[in-house]
């Protein structure tokens, strides 16, 4: 029988041996500009599947997942069931894997998860839908595991796998270590697994040490396995998994045995893969000025050697021939692309006045810019371009904050319970404090905050805020708290962004008339909240891109605490000295509800500030390993076009 992978252009099939892979490669794969366009074709494939069965009058056997990177596929489905038509009358699903121990009624189920996100809108039968009970007594869980094998084995077998992969390699719950011929069982979770699950359950304390999971050999037997992966902390293990060696302690290599497997990734995922990193090493190149950029500045740091040291040979050595054909030597393309590198440096940020602006990132005119700095919680501002932010107050321009959300859900019951105390020893009548004190002490394990918590929360997150931007130096007048509607649930899972949304991003837009606009450019969010608070401001820009004053604004995009651009990336490298990073790291300081002991630490126990300054400090250091100037530390921008 002929196995048959997705044509991402037509969403039809096509034999697999149609598809050229790399020499690098080793399992199949294919790159969506964005995983909404790549989670409907999946979604789609599904359907094509469930129809065709239907036809046949035959049953359609899924292997579902959870966690964030099926959610749209899921969405998909449903609205196919509802606009045109899908039954799922003939599906029967197995999912990969439950918490354990785990009640089914938990927010943080996987049982809750998918009638959330699919079992309760579609057509499908209940006794179809098969999940792991997490419920089950520990001395029944071996047998409850060879059961569960043995429905799946009754229903006949796997048609269709659906997969999301873990930083640690795993799929489904197969943590390294699991070994090629594991069926189904309960398993201990990798520190890293339940550090990725901390954000939704509170801190990593409240996160399950085990779990029960399909097994490799379970997963191995499905005819059709679809793996998504979506964001740039995926990369470096899908370069594993997809060039590496078959090994345990990377269990999606596997794979690399399945005679039927696609990835899916968006762009990000797929950055760290050889034929996206490296292109020139794959095969011959249509030398763009980035890729010329991009393919210089690795080289520097590959071979450890600024850029004006580079010779003929080291790009003949590395599979850049072809670049010096086009550039004559190697004398004159380092002097090319050492000065665009050094035309990214600018300690001006919104501008310099009465300057040549031909070599500079930004324009000299107008000379006193209004900007916004779109902060998604209220100190990404701070972390992530506090010395940019004190440079553009000090330069005169007409600076405004806006924090988009309140940020609420990231302090702690602990900080909350003290300010309600100190509230309550100020005005010993204070019924709303008393209200909020037993709130919290009555509060049950991972269960939403009241309405008053939660507004005392984001009272605490907003004083902050104040205190921080009142040291740099801005008047309370230009800080804006958006508070977006998708953000107030009370959870980690937030609502859709919406109308409302964009409308409060349009109206601060409209009311500034910016030159310049800077937001948070993380694609890859740990708690998702940077990308929707991202999303917001591009669905805005969209919308208001045919007022004229928005021929003159410009949008530059920073990194959180969690990843900086690479070097070949940066538009716009804003240096500071050793005094503006102290100054930065005393604005930090102002947030003091998330110092010592933050709530969405993941896997890295530094604190904010040091791991802001490490980067900061790491960036510079790339500059003048590049053969550039020895700064202190650089906050880096990348211009969006819009």
């Amino acid at each position: 029988m002929q196995d048959y992978i997705l044509d991402t252009k037509n969403i039809s099939y096509q034999p697999a041996g149609q598809f050229e892979e790399t020499r690098f490669e080793k399992i199949h794969n294919v790159i969506f500009d964005d995983s909404n366009t790549a989670s409907i074709t999946v979604a789609q494939e599904i359907a094509q599947l469930i129809i065709a069965k239907q036809l046949k009058k035959e049953t359609c056997v899924l292997g579902l997942a959870t966690g964030s990177s099926p959610i749209k596929v899921y969405e998909e489905l449903v609205r196919m069931h509802h606009e045109e038509g899908l039954s799922f009358e003939n599906v029967i699903t197995f999912n990969l894997d439950e918490y354990f121990p785990m009640d089914k009624d938990s927010i943080h189920s996987y049982y809750y998860f998918m009638h959330e996100h699919l079992f309760n809108h579609i057509d499908i039968l209940p006794e179809n839908v098969h999940i792991p009970d997490g419920t089950v007594e520990s001395d029944e869980a071996y047998q409850y595991c060879i059961d569960y094998e043995m429905q799946i084995k009754k229903a006949g077998g796997l048609d269709f796998q659906l997969l999301g992969i873990g930083r640690t390699g795993h799929i489904g719950f197969n943590e390294p270590g699991s070994h090629l011929n594991s069926g189904t069982r309960s398993i201990t979770l990798d520190h890293v697994t339940r550090a990725d699950a901390a954000p939704s359950f509170l801190g990593i304390e409240n996160v399950p040490r085990k779990a029960i999971t399909m097994g490799i050999s379970t997963i191995q037997k499905a005819k059709r396995v679809v793996l998504l992966a979506w964001g740039i902390n995926k990369a470096h293990v899908l370069k594993e998994t997809i060039e590496g060696e078959i090994s345990s302690s990377v269990p999606a290599t596997y794979l690399q045995l399945h005679s039927n497997t696609t990835f899916i990734l968006d762009k990000e995922a797929s950055s760290e893969l050889t034929r996206v990193k490296t292109p020139w090493l794959v095969s011959s190149c249509i030398w763009t000025e980035d890729l010329k950029r991009k393919a210089v500045v690795w080289l520097s740091e590959t071979l450890k050697k600024s850029v004006l040291k580079l010779t003929d040979k080291d790009y003949n050595d590395n599979g850049m021939s072809g670049l010096l054909v086009e550039e004559g030597t190697a004398y004159d393309l380092n002097i090319k692309m050492f000065n665009k590198l050094q035309h990214t440096i600018s300690g001006w940020p919104g501008g310099k006045p009465n300057a040549d602006d031909t070599n500079r990132p930004e324009r000299s005119d107008p000379a006193k810019k209004r900007v916004i700095i779109f902060s998604p919680h209220p100190d990404d501002d701070v972390i992530s371009m506090g010395g940019t932010f004190d440079r553009l107050v000090e330069q005169g321009h007409e600076v405004h904050i806006a924090y988009q959300t309140s940020g609420n859900i990231a302090v702690s019951d602990e900080e909350a319970l003290k300010f309600a105390e100190v509230n309550k020893l100020l005005s010993s009548k204070s019924n709303s404090a008393d209200a909020i004190i037993k709130s919290i002490q009555t509060k049950e394990k991972n269960s939403i905050d009241s309405i008053e918590v939660r507004k005392l929360k984001g009272l605490i997150r907003r004083s902050e805020s104040l205190a921080a931007t009142r040291y740099v130096g801005l008047t309370d007048e230009n800080v804006h708290f958006l508070d977006l509607p998708f953000y107030e649930t009370g959870t980690i899972k937030k609502n859709k962004l919406g109308e409302q949304d964009v409308d409060i991003m349009c109206d601060l837009i409209k009311k500034v008339k910016p030159h310049q606009i800077y937001a948070a450019g993380d694609l890859a969010d740990p708690h998702g909240t940077h990308r929707v608070c991202l999303d917001a401001l591009f669905v805005a820009l969209e919308k208001l891109k045919p007022q004229k004053f928005m021929n003159d604004c410009w949008v530059w995009l920073y990194r959180g605490a969690w990843h900086e651009w690479e070097t070949y990336e940066i538009d716009m490298a804003v240096p500071m000295s050793p005094d503006q990073v102290l100054k930065k790291r005393h604005a930090i300081f102002y947030h003091q509800s998330q110092k010592d002991g933050v709530m969405f630490q993941g896997d890295d126990s530094r604190e904010f500030w040091v791991r802001v300054e490490d980067r900061n400090r790491l960036t510079a250091k790339k500059y003048n390993d590049l053969g550039l100037a020895d700064y202190a530390a650089i906050e880096a921008f990348k211009r969006y076009h819009y």
